[in-house]
Formats: C-alpha cells, sequence, structure tokens
C-alpha cells in the first residue's frame, strides 16, 4: 500500500463540491486523513475564492491508476478541462506525494511543485503532517511552513456545513 497525499480545491459550488469529494474518497481509499479546510483567493487569475485542503490515504494504485481515479472523480463533479489553465473549477484533486517517489512517473511530476508554492497547498501538508519529509528536499512540512511567506498568500480555516 502506498501513502498519498493529493490537494483538493474548488471555486465553483465549492461546498457542495468538497463534500463530494470527500465523500467519494472515503468510498474508494482507506486510512483517510483531512486537514482542515482553508479559503483564499484565487492564484493567478481573477475569480472567486477557493476552498483548499490536503487528503491523506494508502492505495495499492500505481500513480497512473490513481490520476485517472482522481480525474475521473474530478469529471464526476463537471470539471471543465476546455478553458483556461488558470481558472474556475468545480473540483480540483492533484497527487502531491506518493510514498517517496521523485521524479516523472506516469507522466505525473512528483513531488508537485506547489507544495512549496502555494500556502494552500503547505499549510493544510504541515497541519496533518508537520514531522514527515517532503521527498526531495528532505525537509519536514513543518519546518517548510516555518520558513514560508505567509504574506504572500491570506488564508483562512473554514468549515462546511
Amino acid at each position: 500500500m502506498a501513502s498519498v497525499f493529493v490537494s483538493i480545491g474548488s471555486n465553483i459550488d465549492k461546498e457542495k463540491n468538497i463534500k463530494a469529494c470527500l465523500q467519494e474518497l472515503a468510498i474508494h481509499f482507506t486510512e483517510l486523513v483531512l486537514s482542515p479546510i482553508y479559503e483564499s483567493e484565487a492564484v493567478g487569475f481573477s475569480g472567486d475564492n477557493f476552498y483548499n485542503l490536503v487528503a491523506k490515504f494508502t492505495t495499492d494504485l500505481t500513480v497512473g491508476e490513481l490520476n485517472v481515479a482522481l480525474k475521473t472523480i474530478e469529471d464526476n463533479h463537471g470539471r471543465e478541462r476546455t478553458g483556461p489553465k488558470f481558472s474556475g473549477r468545480t473540483l480540483d484533486i492533484d497527487i502531491l506525494t506518493y510514498d517517496d517517489l521523485v521524479g516523472e512517473i506516469d507522466g505525473v511530476s512528483l513531488p508537485r511543485d506547489e507544495i512549496t508554492k502555494n500556502a494552500f497547498v503547505l499549510l493544510p501538508m504541515k497541519d496533518i503532517a508537520a514531522d514527515v519529509l517532503h521527498p526531495e528536499l528532505e525537509v519536514s512540512y513543518g519546518r517548510l511552513w516555518f520558513f514560508y511567506d505567509k504574506d504572500i498568500q491570506k488564508l483562512w480555516q473554514v468549515e462546511l456545513n
């Protein structure tokens, strides 16, 4: 069984889509651990605020199989793939890490570079895996968050109804 971290985000009907995503993940994957949910402004484009969180789980799927499964969940919730890369979305699920794999595996770059670039990924990672080491940098997520410039992106925790 591989240990996997994924980021989950939505800015279109975000509460409904985040809830639905979490229900599907709980059905398909074991040992599901969820970070708090954070709201943040859109990054890279002008749009509605996003809800973001990180989930950890275990799976027997390969990286490629997992990527297809996650894209299917996105598609089942109305994910539109024909627009610009940086645009609103019903659901966005990205593999952040898969065990300690590093490099291009089955078309997926691991670990995902957004971990160290975006507060909306790094803070939730720190929340559920503060002592875990980034597989490439070999620095804990807690330490990475400690040194992250928190003025770059503003986040605030939210609760789902």
